[in-house]
């Protein structure tokens, strides 16, 4: 299972957002919330990251955990993919998409979040953690692989405080060939068992042809690409 969220992680906007999600496990779900894309803000806001995210999930009646996975060195820390790997959801918070990519790639840490999303796990990632999980993801100076969770698509989150023009922008650099997907504020949208359902409130799909808003619900699985 696979979320993205547009932004807005353990603020009190999400709080019927993330129960829909816990609301994903038989009993109460143990969450590890990881700072890793805050890597580069220094360790205030790094430690600032994981105890909003423990108290956010906990106040939902969850088993949340931190995990202190801020770069390449941590990530590849066998301990904390131990901790990782024991989870049942694993919440990526916001900040830099190219330093959450560039310290996860090949790391004993990511291969622990895999191994959690092939057991039935849910990851969870919230702005820069929505962006990496797609084909390609924006950064400056070029576009950037992202680790294809989603194939074939350009995820961007934000999407309803992003002017017209520099997504326009996005898209014309990305190319048509990659399917855009816009995540409002608030809002996740989920892939599980094969269906794809916006939880919140809106999500942009901009294929080659056509570009399509939904609101809460189900989404048709053709409006994404296989």
């Amino acid at each position: 299972m696979l979320a993205i969220v547009g932004s807005g992680e353990y603020l009190a906007g999400m709080t019927a957002v993330d129960r829909d999600l816990l609301d994903l496990f038989d009993s109460p779900a143990r969450v590890v919330c990881l700072p890793t894309a805050a890597g580069t803000e220094g360790d205030p806001m790094i430690d600032d990251w994981m105890h909003r995210g423990v108290a956010h999930f906990t106040a939902l009646g969850a088993d949340a955990a931190p995990v202190r996975v801020w770069d390449r060195t941590s990530a590849d820390d066998v301990g904390l993919a131990e901790q990782v790997g024991a989870a049942d959801l694993v919440y990526l918070s916001g900040g830099k998409p190219t330093h959450l990519f560039d310290s996860l790639n090949g790391s004993v840490v990511w291969q622990a979040i895999l191994d959690v999303i092939g057991r039935g796990g849910l990851l969870v990632g919230c702005s820069a953690g929505a962006m990496i999980q797609g084909e390609v993801f924006a950064g400056f100076p070029r576009s950037h692989q992202g680790f294809g969770l989603w194939p074939g698509a350009h995820i961007v989150p934000h999407f309803d405080e992003i002017p017209t023009a520099v997504v326009s922008a996005m898209r014309l650099a990305l190319g048509r060939e990659h399917t855009l997907v816009g995540v409002d504020r608030n809002t996740a949208f989920l892939h599980a068992d094969d269906t794809y359902r916006v939880i919140g409130e809106r999500v942009t799909i901009w294929t080659r042809d056509d570009k399509v808003e939904f609101g809460p619900g189900e989404v048709p699985a053709g409006a994404m690409p296989s």
